[in-house]
């Protein structure tokens, strides 16, 4: 094994550190003059007990706050493709708005977002981070309604909310004033789409604050499918009530949301490229069978990914008599998140060597005919439906003693998820985009498909019952030392119908109980700047496909949960025209499983990581300003059967962005150009580290005009170059020479009214 700072040096470091700071705090100067930056007065909410709240240059962990205008520079196809600004998180979004894969700090993962939470006003839109085919950010999409996310890596994480160990991304919604404004939004593109988006906000009466906005657009795609492949509109409500002492808030976003997923493709065929989708209006209907009885269901691919349903929720904050405060936050989610789509099964090959008679074969929907060198690959028709539901409520007092902050929480959550799959449905289809399967091969019409099925009927309930506590102790002016614990109680009742022949394969009645742990100290060398420190021990608890895929470990006793150890330490630097945020992590992740397909051996792992986050901000009076992320790690699989010293599959050992702009006046009208630089180093596609990703490099370009008052012109221009960078291999067959390129090149034109 390569010789490493581990997670126990690290710790040891840090408690070193732990020990001296307050006889450093004594002998230091006072502060300096608090600097004129927007981040010294930024309140973050994630990581606080029920979302209290604590000041960002106090924090003692590593928090990112990307506002409202900085998401529209970013211009991000999706919710996932916004987390590539925050410092220590690798994302695939290749896939379309849903499904993409979020990895976090060199946590192991093989696809999907097993260590991400997204919450919306303080609470976890969906307990779980991850199920099969359902991540968090499939389940929420930006538009104008945002204010402001936080993205906050490990801290206090795995102690507060639904205890996750690795990343929370925090949404808050914008908020009425007394004032009503608004915005309507008009959005075009050289892809056809066609989107508005509305906002307005306001007061209803004495206290009473509203904000109501959404959109609706249409497309055929980034990845032309030469139909409307993704359609979606979305409606939010945010009211906030003052009181003499609190407030309350209460918002709903209904969400009916679906475009087309994209999927792994043949590398190295002419014709294929990052603009390829095999999706098309030849393909898209077609009959499958299931179940024990061959029965038949007739699906349309169009339907693709996607989230149908409601997010509803709201929180009481109140300042009860001898200084103790009140807090709660509810969310109640509900909706269905289904996924359709063609899954590549094995590469490509010549049509000859498979066709029924040597040769050529004909188009089943066409009548065509196609030669014996015609490419061909078998393609998946994949029909997912999931119904989900869940409901989160977190309640905390707090109460200020002197030098010391003490809370108490209640943290409960109810997650359910109803799964009906059919998978496999394999066919051979004449490679290229809207291209038709093939008469006169023989498994093609055979009602299992020319390989493997997969299908089940699913239903699970899980139930959290958690209490935490947090103590906050300011030791000097300038030490800060907290702690926190939680004891978590969790239950999951799951039955699977594998076969669809009316009998439950596997049954599940399960219940855990585990302690989670943080401590951190922040020094504060002045208003300006500081360190912080902290080790945290917390848990991934399993969930309905961790038991369905582990079903035989679960049998045999093993509780199934991923044990994550961290540690960080951190500086912090925050001035008149610049700040800097820098944070040095360790961390390891015992019991992690890997399954490359439904029914596939699983893989049992420990990893360790080691890396450095770097959060640097430039403005400048001139109108210039910088902002660069840059994420340096070294991962090792330390436990394995079969890679043990091997790297974590699927993410780079160093990345970077730079994100420049410059604000100037032309012609009387104000303006900004801004681009970002993306590079990112190579990766493996698997855990044997058999197949090398290679890096690449993307360079953005964005134009904003101010032709007029309240009118803003915008072009966003992404994949400037039109590189073609590979974000993942076949997950499903490493060997495979498929891939799934990044986003081909686009042009997006906005025109904002502002009233």
């Amino acid at each position: 094994m390569k010789n490493r700072f581990t997670v126990p040096l690290l710790t040891g470091l840090i408690a070193s550190i732990l020990g001296t700071a307050g006889q450093a705090a004594e002998n230091e100067e006072a502060s300096n003059k608090q600097a004129a930056n927007k981040d010294i007065e930024t309140i973050v909410v994630s990581g606080t007990p029920a979302g209290s709240g604590i000041r960002k240059s106090e924090a003692a962990f590593a928090v990112t706050n990307i506002d409202a205008v900085d998401i529209n520079r970013l211009a991000p196809k999706s919710t996932a493709d916004l987390f590539k600004a925050v410092p220590g998180v690798w994302v695939e979004s290749s896939g379309g708005e849903s499904g993409a894969n979020v990895f976090v700090r060199g946590f192991p993962g093989g696809g999907d977002a097993p260590f991400l939470t997204v919450s919306l006003q303080g609470s976890p839109i969906y307990p779980a981070p991850t199920l099969s085919f359902l991540e968090n950010s499939s389940l929420f999409r930006l538009d104008e309604t945002i204010a402001m996310v936080e993205a906050l890596r490990g801290g206090p994480n795995p102690v507060v909310s639904n205890g996750q160990p690795g990343l929370t991304t925090n949404f808050l919604l914008k908020r009425g004033r007394e004032e009503t404004e608004g915005l309507v939004k008009y959005s075009t593109s050289d892809y056809d789409l066609q989107r508005v988006d509305m906002v307005r906000s306001g007061e209803v009466s004495d206290g009473l604050y509203y904000m109501m906005g959404g959109y609706i657009k249409r497309s055929p795609g980034i990845r032309d499918a030469g139909f409307t492949s993704e359609k979606g509109q979305q409606f939010t409500l945010n009211l906030v009530q003052e009181l003499a002492d609190g407030e309350i808030n209460f918002y709903t976003r209904i969400t009916d949301d679906t475009g087309a997923w994209y999927l792994p493709t043949p590398l190295n065929i002419d014709g294929i490229d990052a603009s390829y989708t095999q999706l098309g209006t030849l393909n898209r209907q077609a009959s499958i069978y299931y179940g024990a009885d061959d029965e038949m269901l007739d699906i349309d691919l169009a339907d693709g990914r996607g989230w149908d349903g409601h997010i509803t929720g709201g929180s009481i904050r109140y300042s009860l008599p001898g200084d103790w405060q009140f807090i709660d936050r509810f969310n109640l989610i509900k909706g269905n998140a289904n996924t359709l789509g063609l899954v590549p099964n094995g590469g490509a090959v010549a049509l000859s060597s498979v066709a029924d008679n040597g040769t050529d074969a004909t188009g089943a929907v066409t009548g065509n005919h196609y030669g014996g060198d015609t490419q061909v690959q078998q393609y998946g028709r994949w029909v997912v439906l999931k119904e989900i539901e869940a409901f989160t409520n977190d309640m905390a007092f707090s109460k200020r003693f002197d030098s010391i902050e003490a809370s108490l929480g209640l943290y409960t959550a109810t997650t359910s998820a109803n799964d009906w799959w059919s998978l496999g449905n394999t066919a051979y289809m004449v490679l290229g985009g809207n291209k038709e399967a093939l008469a006169g091969i023989a498994c093609n019409n055979e009602a299992q498909g020319c390989a493997w099925n997969y299908d089940i009927n699913s239903t699970g309930d899980a139930h959290t019952f958690a209490l935490y506590s947090t103590l906050s102790w300011d030791i000097t002016d300038a030490v800060t030392l907290d702690l926190g614990i939680r004891n978590e109680k969790h239950e999951v009742e799951y039955s699977v119908d594998e076969g669809l022949d009316g009998k439950i394969s596997k049954y599940v009645d399960y219940d855990t109980r585990k302690t989670s742990w943080t401590a951190g100290v922040n020094y504060q060398f002045d208003s300006s700047s500081g360190v912080f420190a902290r080790v945290n021990k917390g848990y991934k608890m399993p969930y309905f496909d961790d038991f369905r895929d582990n079903f035989g470990a679960y049998e045999a006793g093993e509780e199934l949960i991923k044990v994550v150890s961290q540690a960080e330490l951190g500086y912090k630097f925050i001035g008149d025209s610049m700040s800097l945020f820098a944070t040095l992590f360790a961390n390891e992740v015992e019991g992690d499983t890997f399954v490359r397909r439904p029914g596939a051996p699983v893989e049992t792992l420990t990893n360790q990581a080691l890396g450095l986050e770097l959060d640097y901000n430039y403005d400048h009076d001139s109108g210039f300003s910088v902002n660069m992320n840059a994420t340096w790690q070294d991962t090792e699989i330390t436990d394995s059967p079969d890679n043990e010293g091997k790297q974590s599959q699927r993410q780079p050992q160093w990345q970077l962005r730079i994100t420049p702009s410059y604000e100037f006046e032309i012609a009387d009208m104000y303006a900004s150009v801004y681009g970002t630089l993306t590079a990112v180093d190579d990766r493996f596609a698997d855990n044997a580290n058999s197949v090398v990703l290679d890096g690449y490099e993307k360079v953005d370009l964005g134009l904003m005009l101010e032709p007029m008052e309240s009118i803003i012109v915008q072009l966003s221009v992404d994949n400037l170059t039109d590189e073609q960078g590979i974000t993942e291999g076949d997950p499903r067959n490493p060997s495979a020479p498929n891939g799934r390129y990044i986003l081909p090149r686009s042009a997006v034109l906005s025109v904002t009214y502002s009233f």
